[in-house]
């Protein structure tokens, strides 16, 4: 492919752009703290759209394992919750996940959303629905493969390599703030699932357990720090 080519033309549009919609409109509502209550039902229909427009290319086959996915996503809710259901609310309060780096595991929704029906409607089907989709794609999609070669399809999905492996792991940490520890041993689950399926459907699936059951958790128990 031609250097002239842009890079919404890009092979790896199909993979990024959704990813990068979410991320960069999420910065723009933390920066200037804008309203959830409109900015974030905004932020989904555009990574939304984004998907719909870009993904449309990307290579997502129908599991190959249906229950086994499910069954890896239910484990790496358990996992998620894990600590601080053993260790209680001071474990996540402890200097390495809660520091200037990192920040606090605490909501950014105001109280009154936490009552209001069509946001948790909204917020629930971005975190079950849409999140893992645009996660997978990007993760272990794309940059599990780019980090083997730059010409990433032609690495098949699922390939191990070391560095692509470990650092991918490592980067999904860094994206979930305060559980980052977590977030590391999801990241491996999640790659592992990857090149043991060699689909990216079954890791969509499995995200997306694990994110619809941890959304099911925090209506049910209040542990609203989930959501960030």
């Amino acid at each position: 492919m031609s250097s002239s080519t842009p890079l919404l033309r890009s092979p790896a549009a199909a993979y990024v752009a959704p990813f990068a919609v979410f991320v960069a409109l999420m910065a723009v509502e933390h920066s200037f703290g804008l309203p959830p209550q409109w900015f974030y039902p905004v932020r989904i229909a555009a990574t939304a759209a984004a998907l719909l427009w870009f993904a449309r290319s990307a290579e997502i086959h129908r599991p190959s394992s249906l229950l086994g996915s499910a069954a890896i996503g239910a484990a790496v809710f358990l996992i998620w919750i894990g600590p601080d259901v053993l260790f209680g609310p001071a474990y996540r309060h402890f200097w390495l996940f809660e520091n200037s780096v990192t920040g606090a595991a605490a909501s950014s929704a105001p109280e009154a959303l936490k009552h209001n029906r069509t946001f948790i409607v909204i917020r629930t089907l971005g975190c079950a629905a849409l999140v893992p989709v645009v996660e997978e794609l990007f993760w272990r999609g794309w940059l599990m493969r780019w980090l083997v070669a730059r010409e990433f399809q032609k690495v098949p999905l699922g390939t191990y390599a070391p560095m692509a492996f470990w650092g991918v792991a490592v980067m999904f940490a860094s994206e979930h703030g305060p559980y980052w520890e977590v977030g590391l041993i999801a990241g491996i689950v999640y790659n592992w699932w990857m090149v043991r399926t060699r689909n990216l459907g079954d890791c969509i699936v499995a995200h997306a357990v694990t994110n619809a059951l941890l959304s099911a958790y925090v209506l049910m128990t209040g542990a609203w720090q989930y959501w960030l």
